[in-house]
């Protein structure tokens, strides 16, 4: 958190050049001698930072304050804002932190960096089970630049069934699913997602986006998700689960279970989604009595049966099975 506060301190130093720890504390919502520590810890970094004592004091920056003293590029403007979004998973104190930088931006950044916490989603569930961590795709900044600033490009796509395409999109907003990121755009054929690390190459033709009416990413995205989710699992079922199990739920199913609200008897309403209602069978067979399944019957009627199965094999009258030699 502290490293956040010292951005936002020395580039509210590099717009204004001159800032008391009042100012400080105001602006980054932390006490005087919190921002008078992070104004000294600034001088003692190396930055060109001095005080002033008396009426009219406080911190300057050497040279009036103007330099890009921070080294902050337009990435990295928009990396801080993706992180301060809305979206993000960050501690509302570093979102609000960050928040501030806005008003003291360089003016080339300002703009891009704004339209960031709006364009781009990050939606840190994957499909199914928790997501891994992976680095991001190579060509996301470039896309991400595109999203921006508006501009239209031509990308140079493989898709899911190895077929190179190229075609000029307009690029509308970035969603992360997990760790996979994607590219919501309109194309000749309606609005389209990419999946940006099968994107090749990204060429900015210069034309400005045209944007729907009333797009909103958030909801777009929204849509998408609901869309993918479900043709990836389209059978869904109502159950009763014991609470000790619910961890073993969000573990073995991510975010094809929602949980709901607990019952008079203690058990909680939950609903689960699977490819299909023998693959969903096998999943929570392995739950036994702790999870009752309520509808649809279809499911109900293929765990009774995995039941029967698993009784005729391992009941105390059946013969165990030989076990074969091993050579």
């Amino acid at each position: 958190m502290r490293a956040d506060r010292l951005v936002a301190t020395l580039l509210l130093l590099q717009a204004r050049g001159h800032v008391t720890a009042a100012e400080v504390a105001r602006e980054l919502e932390v006490s005087p001698r919190t921002a008078r520590r992070d104004l000294d810890a600034l001088g003692m970094a190396g930055i060109p930072v001095y005080s002033q004592q008396g009426k009219g004091g406080g911190w300057r920056l050497a040279g009036r304050g103007r330099t890009d003293l921070s080294g902050l590029t337009g990435p990295e403007a928009r990396a801080l804002f993706l992180v301060a979004g809305p979206a993000s998973s960050a501690t509302p104190e570093v979102k609000a932190a960050l928040r501030k930088l806005v008003h003291a931006l360089p003016e080339p950044f300002r703009e891009e960096a704004e339209a960031t916490t709006s364009a781009v989603v990050v939606d840190r569930a994957g499909w199914g089970r928790a997501a891994g961590v992976r680095p991001p795709p190579p060509l996301l900044d470039a896309v991400q630049q595109a999203v921006v600033t508006g501009t239209q490009v031509r990308l140079d796509y493989i898709d899911r069934t190895r077929t190179a395409t190229s075609r000029v999109v307009h690029p509308l907003g970035l969603a992360a699913k997990g760790e996979t990121w994607y590219l919501v755009a309109g194309t000749d054929a309606g609005q389209r997602t990419f999946r940006v690390d099968r994107i090749e190459a990204v060429h900015p033709t210069g034309e400005k986006v045209v944007r729907p009416d009333g797009f909103d990413m958030r909801e777009a995205w929204r849509s998408i998700t609901e869309e993918i989710d479900q043709r990836r699992s389209p059978v869904r079922a109502r159950a009763l689960a014991e609470a000790c199990v619910l961890w073993r739920c969000r573990a073995q199913f991510g975010t094809r279970v929602q949980i709901g609200p607990a019952g008079a008897d203690g058990r909680v309403d939950i609903e689960v989604r699977g490819h299909s209602v023998m693959s969903l069978a096998s999943e929570l067979a392995c739950f036994g009595d702790t999870v009752e399944v309520i509808e649809p019957d279809e499911l109900r009627l293929e765990l009774a049966e995995v039941g029967a199965r698993l009784v005729a094999r391992y009941s105390p009258a059946a013969p165990p099975a030989r076990a074969r030699a091993v050579r």
